[in-house]
C-alpha cells in the first residue's frame, strides 16, 4: 500500500472513532473526512462529490416526498384502523402489527411507517389492555424485515444498488432480493410470534407514565355520514386514549355520563374529553370527529395547515380584562381557543365566556407559523406547538396508495427505473395536493442525505488507494477458505459495524471490501454484495443501530438489555437463513 491507502484507511477508522465515541454529528465528521480526501489529493473533487449524484442516494430523497405524502393523508392510519381489530391474546396481537407492518415497509421507507404506527398501536395496546411494550420491538422489528424484501424497503438496499451501478454498471429490480428477504421475513416473524411476548418486558412507557400533565377538556361532534356514525364506543376507537378518556356524551337536550363501552354513536353527539393537551391531538387523527367550538371553523386557514399549540398567558396580554369573546381573541391572533387550563385544572363551561389570567394555559388550533410569530410577543410568557398535530387530509388517502401502487407497478414491470417512477409519484403527491411544497420540501432530511452521500466518498477511496483489497487480504488468511466461509465473514463484520455506527455507513464500507474479496478467490460478487445489503439493514441487538429500533426506545420503556434478549437470537436466526439461501438464488 502506498501514502494515499494509509492515509484513507487513517481517515476511515477516524471516522469509525468519531462516530462510535464522539458527540458530533454524524453529517459534521462524514463531509469533514470527505474534505481531508479532496484537500489531501486521494479523491479529486468529481469523485468525491460523486455521492450526491448517484441515483441511488437521489432515490431516498425522492421517496422522502413519497412517504410525505402517504404520512399527510394518513394512509397508514387509515390502513392500521382496518388491520389491527380486535385480538384474542398478546400473539395474535403481534401477528397483526408485524404483517401489515412488514407489508407497507416494503415499499415505503420503514421509518415512516414505524413513526405512523406508534401512536395508532399505544392507543390500540392500551384498548385490548396489552403493554405496548410487548409490540413495539416486534413493530420495529417488522420494518426492518419487511424493507429487506424489495431495492425500496430500505434505503441501504438503495444505496447499495446505487454503488452497484456505479462500480460494475450491474442493476437489481425492484423485487430481485424477494428470494432471501421473504423467508428471512418468515424466519425472524415466526420468532417473533413464538418467543417475543416471553421475552419482552411489561412496562409502561413514557405516555402511559404521564401523571400530572396539564388538564383540557376538549369538544368534538361527531359528522353526519362519517366514518363513526353507527359504531359503539368502544369500535370507534375511543374507549381509552393515551392522553385523556370520554367523560360524557351530548345528545340534542340529554346528557349521558359514565358512558358504557357498547354506547352507538348518533351524527351530531358531542363528546367530552379530558386529558392532556396531546388528547386534542389523538382525536384530530380520528377519521369522523371535527371541533365543536364554532371558531376553529372561522379561522382563515387551510384545514391540513393548522396545528395544535400551547399558549401561556402573560401579563401584557391585551384581553386580561375581558372575557374571550369580548377580547376578538380569533380575529386578532388568528387562533382558535380549543380549552383553558389554570393551575392544571381544565376551566369547564363555554369558552367564549372565560376570563383569562396571567398563567393560564390555552390550547389553540391555528396555523403553523402561530409558534415562530408570537414566540417573542409579550402577550405570552410561552409558545410551544404540539408535534405531529396537524390532522391528516383522510379522503386523499386512497389517492397516496394508488400513487404508491402506480410506482412500484411501473418499476416492478421494469417499464421506467426505480428513480423515474418514484419522481413521477412524488409529482403526482404534488400534484394531487396529498402533500404542499412546503411540507414534502421539510420531509426530506438533508441530513440522512448528506451523510450518505458523504459516505461514498470513503468507499471510493478505499477502492482507488487498494486500501479494500488491502483489508480482503488480510481476511483471506488461508489459501483454501471455502467462499461459504468468506461469505459468513463478510455478513458478520458488517452486521458488527451496523450495530454501532450507522447502516448506510457500515453497508459503504464494507462493499468495495466485499466486492475485493469476491474478487481475489475468484468467485461471483453477488452473493457477497446482497449479503453486505442484508447485514446492514438486520440491526436488533441495540437500539443504536437502526433508527426505527431508536423511535421505539422512549415510548415502549425498554432499556438497551431488552433490545439484546429478542436481537440477539434473531440477528442469529437472520444471519443463518441470509448466508444459507443467498448463494442459492446468486451462486459463486
Amino acid at each position: 500500500m502506498d501514502v494515499t491507502a494509509y492515509l484513507t484507511l487513517t481517515v476511515v477508522f477516524l471516522v469509525l472513532l468519531g462516530l462510535i465515541f464522539s458527540k458530533v454529528a454524524t453529517d459534521i465528521i462524514l463531509m469533514s473526512a470527505l474534505a481531508v480526501l479532496i484537500v489531501s489529493g486521494v479523491l479529486t473533487p468529481m469523485e468525491g462529490l460523486a455521492g450526491f449524484s448517484n441515483p441511488g442516494v437521489m432515490t431516498i430523497a425522492v421517496l422522502y416526498v413519497v412517504a410525505s405524502g402517504l404520512k399527510e393523508t394518513g394512509a397508514i392510519q387509515w390502513i392500521a384502523s382496518r388491520l389491527l381489530g380486535q385480538p384474542d391474546n398478546v400473539r395474535h396481537a403481534m401477528m397483526k402489527v408485524v404483517l401489515p407492518t412488514s407489508a407497507m415497509s416494503a415499499f415505503m421507507n420503514n421509518t415512516a411507517v414505524v413513526a405512523m404506527f406508534i401512536p395508532s398501536i399505544q392507543d390500540w395496546a392500551t384498548r385490548i389492555k396489552i403493554s405496548s411494550s410487548k409490540l413495539l420491538i416486534p413493530l420495529s422489528y417488522a420494518a426492518i424485515l419487511g424493507g429487506t424484501c424489495t431495492l425500496i424497503g430500505t434505503s441501504t438496499n438503495l444505496v447499495v444498488d446505487g454503488l452497484l451501478q456505479a462500480s460494475v454498471n450491474v442493476k437489481l429490480g425492484m423485487f430481485s432480493l424477494a428470494w432471501v428477504g421473504l423467508p428471512v421475513l418468515l424466519v425472524g416473524g415466526t420468532f417473533l410470534y413464538l418467543f417475543a411476548d416471553k421475552l419482552l418486558p411489561n412496562k409502561k412507557g413514557a405516555i402511559e407514565q404521564l401523571g400530572s400533565a396539564r388538564e383540557y377538556s376538549v369538544d368534538v361532534f361527531v359528522e353526519e355520514g362519517g366514518a363513526l356514525c353507527g359504531k359503539s364506543i368502544e369500535e370507534a376507537g375511543l374507549r381509552s386514549l393515551s392522553y385523556g378518556y370520554l367523560v360524557e356524551i351530548q345528545r340534542e337536550e340529554r346528557i349521558l355520563s359514565a358512558v358504557a363501552p357498547d354506547t352507538q354513536l348518533n351524527a351530531g353527539d358531542i363528546l367530552v374529553f379530558v386529558g392532556a393537551p396531546e388528547c386534542a391531538r389523538e382525536l384530530r387523527h380520528i377519521q369522523g370527529l371535527s371541533p365543536v367550538h364554532g371558531e376553529v371553523h372561522k379561522l382563515d386557514i387551510a384545514h391540513h395547515e393548522r396545528c395544535l399549540v400551547e399558549a401561556v398567558i402573560g401579563p401584557e396580554f391585551v384581553g386580561l380584562d375581558q372575557s374571550i369573546r369580548h377580547s376578538r381573541f380569533r380575529t386578532r391572533f388568528q387562533a382558535a381557543i380549543l380549552s383553558v387550563s389554570r393551575n392544571g385544572q381544565r376551566i369547564s363551561g363555554k369558552i367564549g365566556d372565560i376570563y383569562l389570567q396571567v398563567g393560564d394555559t390555552l390550547l389553540l388550533e391555528t396555523g403553523q407559523d402561530f409558534v415562530g410569530q408570537y414566540r417573542s410577543r409579550r402577550d405570552f410568557l410561552l409558545v410551544s406547538a404540539i408535534n405531529d398535530s396537524t390532522p391528516p387530509v383522510f379522503e386523499k388517502a386512497p389517492i397516496a396508495l394508488y400513487i404508491l401502487l402506480g410506482m412500484v407497478a411501473l418499476s416492478a414491470t421494469g417499464i421506467l427505473s426505480i428513480l423515474e417512477s418514484a419522481l413521477l409519484a412524488a409529482g403526482a403527491m404534488l400534484a394531487t395536493r396529498c402533500v404542499s411544497i412546503t411540507k414534502a420540501r421539510r420531509n426530506i432530511d438533508l441530513t440522512v442525505i448528506t451523510v450518505i452521500a458523504a459516505s461514498f466518498s470513503l468507499g471510493a477511496a478505499m477502492t482507488k488507494t487498494g486500501a479494500a483489497d488491502a483489508i480482503a487480504q488480510l481476511m483471506l488468511f488461508s489459501d483454501d477458505l471455502s467462499p461459504w466461509l468468506m461469505l459468513a465473514m463478510v455478513y458478520i463484520l458488517t452486521a458488527i459495524f451496523t450495530e454501532i455506527i450507522t447502516n448506510n455507513a457500515a453497508a459503504i464500507l464494507m462493499f468495495p471490501i466485499a466486492m475485493s474479496i469476491a474478487d481475489q478467490i475468484g468467485v461471483n460478487y453477488m452473493p457477497f454484495v446482497v449479503a453486505v445489503m442484508f447485514a446492514a439493514s438486520a440491526s436488533f441487538i441495540t437500539p443504536l443501530g437502526y433508527q426505527t429500533n431508536l423511535m421505539v426506545m422512549g415510548p415502549g420503556g425498554y432499556s438497551a438489555k431488552d433490545f439484546m434478549k429478542v436481537g440477539v437470537p434473531m440477528s442469529f436466526l437472520v444471519a443463518v437463513t441470509s448466508i444459507v439461501i443467498i448463494p442459492q438464488v446468486w451462486g459463486f
